[in-house]
């Protein structure tokens, strides 16, 4: 009997995922393709102002997909899971399956697990986006350019408390003119040294500054210093990229997760604020992760829903989607101006579906 048992519980699973996942698949193409039509209608005069050929057109959108996919993810898995449990409700499989023995939330188990499964490929396409973002943008030719390759009169804040001090930084020479990097030392063991150069440049076979003409200063203690002249002088540590050093402003988009963390440390040592930037990076985490919520949430809400047929439940998928969407749009404001915390902001979309998904399972009759 068990064993009889066993098998009617794989048959149901195979059968559950594989509506879930056939609705899935045919929503996680068609979402992305539908992205792609109005934005090619909302660019087209662009296209044809840039001469752009139909190919490069197409090889733009090939480039684009990945990242209208992940954009879809939740809301495919939300309407999957909704069509999924609202055909069984209509046809009495449900009422079938309970009368069977085996509960609603046994039912569903199949979709939750799918929902985790597809939470993971979402994180996993959140670090190829950025790269085919990029693409997307060579093809046409789009590419910034980012012409503003110089800097002038920062301040950087670098590890083990170095502080770089720099009048001019080009980052197409690959050159600083009066720079002065600090330590603030704890004694001789640690000395507090201050470096004054004329300039300094980029060796590209080690990849650190070397600073030119100058002088160093060390500070043993309050009484003792040692000043000595140099020609040319590199420290092991001084090898941040001119891009890290001019900390210019880019696209989330266009970073993957490492990039965009290291990106976010360059602004802030430089004495900026980078919390938009924050927001999209804890959103590369949540985002992908509201695939597993939102089935949570709209399978006990489909089955909830029972009068109305397959029009009630467009109706709920779509209201749902908007109100999803509208909500993450809201949150990531709110991170970006500093209204929240951008943990708080990212996620909160996320633990208000999270709760709402618990509470209709609790009043789900199983």
């Amino acid at each position: 009997m068990a064993r009889h048992q066993g098998d009617t519980l794989k048959i149901l699973d195979r059968y559950v995922v594989g509506q879930f996942l056939r609705i899935f698949g045919i929503c996680v193409l068609g979402v992305p393709l539908l992205f792609i039509v109005i934005d090619l209608v909302d660019n087209l005069d662009t296209f044809l102002a840039q001469g752009a050929t139909r190919t490069e057109v197409a090889l733009h959108y090939v480039y684009q997909y990945p990242y209208q996919s992940l954009v879809g993810f939740p809301i495919a898995a939300l309407l999957a899971s909704v069509f999924t449990i609202s055909s069984m409700t209509r046809r009495f499989e449900t009422t079938a399956i309970k009368a069977g023995g085996i509960s609603f939330y046994r039912m569903t188990a199949p979709i939750v697990l799918a929902g985790i499964v597809l939470s993971g490929i979402a994180l996993a396409l959140t670090d190829l986006v950025p790269v085919t973002n990029r693409r997307s943008e060579e093809v046409l030719g789009e590419e910034e350019t980012r012409s503003q390759t110089l800097r002038l009169t920062f301040v950087y804040r670098a590890n083990e408390g170095r502080v770089y001090k720099v009048r001019r930084l080009d980052t197409r020479d690959l050159r600083m003119s009066d720079v002065q990097v600090e330590r603030e030392g704890t004694g001789p063991a640690y000395p507090t040294y201050n470096i004054t150069a004329s300039g300094a440049h980029l060796d590209t076979l080690s990849s650190r500054w070397v600073l030119e003409h100058g002088h160093l200063r060390r500070f043993l203690d309050s009484t003792n210093t040692r000043t000595y002249g140099f020609r040319e002088l590199w420290q092991r540590a001084f090898d941040e990229t001119p891009e890290e050093l001019r900390a210019e402003p880019k696209e989330p988009d266009e970073m993957r997760f490492a990039e965009l963390g290291r990106f976010i440390n360059a602004i802030q040592r430089s004495g900026g604020t980078a919390r938009d930037l924050e927001t999209a990076r804890e959103m590369r985490i949540a985002f992908p992760i509201a695939c597993f919520i939102i089935v949570l949430f709209g399978t006990p809400l489909a089955h909830s829903s029972r009068r109305g047929g397959a029009p009630m439940s467009v109706a709920i998928a779509l209201a749902t989607t908007i109100f999803f969407m509208i909500l993450i749009r809201i949150s990531e404001a709110l991170g970006a101006g500093g209204a929240l915390p951008p943990v708080a902001a990212a996620w909160a979309p996320n633990v208000l579906f999270l709760l709402a998904g618990l509470a209709l399972y609790g009043r789900v009759r199983t």
